[in-house]
């Protein structure tokens, strides 16, 4: 993991999710130098009282910046983009067609991608009991979602046009965990798996999901299989 050494202004509170990834994958991207706080999850430490102080709505990531403090995902990109992108590295001119291309994947992803896997990812690892509808439904609206992705992926090599933005980062950091998650395959979306394949490639994107811990591809398989073996557990008990 390659967590900046050098003083800055910018903390990280953050944990290895899908949203998680995101903030630190753009931070890398724009060589910003920003220290990283681990908000373990599954202790639910992200609804103690100094982490709600950050964000009141209880989940990561979340950011501080000499005073200001930025979460909800989506939000934080922008905010990065706004500050520090001044060169549009990862990002178009707000005075650009391409920013609205833009703008509408970084809010697909926001409204539909992570919140239709999310209930997926609930219903599939994590519900009180087995569900076979909401397994279904949730399921089958991530694969249209995947699909839709596909499709636009066809025609253009990223999400707002010939420029790897942070409406890639954004969905990205969804499309990585499906096939832990979900037994999801990219195959099936032959132009998403080589948009991800593509992005993987990148040296920064290799340390921004190394943030706040590293694990192995392995270990990240081994954790969300044994999820879906407790879920299965609970269907052969119906």
């Amino acid at each position: 993991m390659s967590l900046s050494t050098e003083s800055t202004d910018i903390t990280l509170y953050t944990w290895l999710t899908p949203n998680g990834i995101k903030t630190s994958i753009a931070l890398e991207e724009l060589s910003v130098p920003y220290q990283a706080v681990a908000v373990d999850i599954s202790t639910n430490a992200q609804k103690e009282p100094w982490f709600l102080a950050i964000n009141p709505n209880g989940r990561i990531p979340a950011i501080t910046d000499k005073g200001q403090r930025v979460f909800e995902s989506g939000a934080i990109l922008m905010y990065l983009c706004d500050k520090y992108d001044h060169n549009r590295t990862i990002s178009y001119s707000p005075d650009s067609p391409e920013y609205y291309e833009q703008l509408s994947w970084l809010m697909f992803q926001m409204g539909g991608l992570g919140p239709m896997q999310g209930q997926a990812n609930h219903f599939r690892l994590m519900a009180g009991e087995y569900c076979p509808y909401g397994i279904n439904r949730y399921m089958n609206e991530t694969k249209r979602l995947y699909s839709v992705l596909n499709d636009r992926l066809m025609v253009s090599p990223y999400l707002a046009g010939s420029k790897y933005t942070i409406a890639d980062i954004a969905n990205f950091g969804w499309i990585r965990y499906g096939p832990f998650a979900l037994e999801i395959s990219l195959s099936e979306f032959p132009a998403l798996q080589r948009w991800h394949d593509e992005i993987m490639k990148r040296s920064a994107v290799q340390r921004g999901i190394k943030v706040p811990t590293d694990k192995t591809e392995d270990q990240i398989a081994e954790r969300y299989r044994n999820m879906r073996q407790k879920m299965d557990g609970m269907k052969e008990a119906l």
